[in-house]
């Protein structure tokens, strides 16, 4: 026999921080989805560019860069289908593991993230980091840091 426990409802407070932490994430994403747009790419094409972009060789197995990106691996091929055919990653074989797949950056795709990092940085300090005090940016990471760490401890957890 399951035991009822009493739901812990948010407080008024808990309710207003909640919602708006809701309402900025929704409308940043939107707003640097917007700011991408001229540039042919998604919120999601300018992770992958940045993952690979970042990863030692520019490139990583498939399955780190769904890890990376949280992603499942089918929604990542559909992806990287989509930025293979604009040029921007390609696939290779991994020799150690015939079934691994690597998604590579293509010369192409760096110079589109080239050319696109200095508008997406200057999107994100428009949008976020310019409105907030170097006191209030320090506090919000201390405060982040904790969930951060929670979720990234509940990945792959049911």
């Amino acid at each position: 026999m399951e035991t009822e426990t009493a739901t812990r409802w948010l407080t008024d407070a808990e309710q207003c921080a909640w919602r708006t932490h809701l309402e900025v994430n929704r409308l940043l994403t939107y707003q640097l989805e917007r700011d991408l747009q001229p540039f042919g790419l998604t919120m999601n094409d300018y992770e992958i560019l940045v993952n690979l972009s970042e990863s030692e060789g520019v490139r990583l197995r498939m399955s780190d860069l769904a890890a990376a990106t949280l992603q499942s691996k089918s929604r990542l091929s559909h992806q990287i289908t989509r930025m293979e055919n604009a040029d921007l990653v390609r696939r290779e074989n991994c020799e150690s593991d015939r079934r691994g797949l690597y998604a590579v950056l293509t010369d192409h795709g760096l110079e589109t993230m080239k050319k696109v990092a200095p508008h997406h940085v200057a999107s994100v300090r428009r949008h976020f980091m310019d409105l907030l005090s170097p006191e209030a940016l320090e506090e919000l990471h201390k405060s982040l840091q904790p969930i951060a760490e929670h979720l990234r401890g509940q990945r792959g957890k049911p």
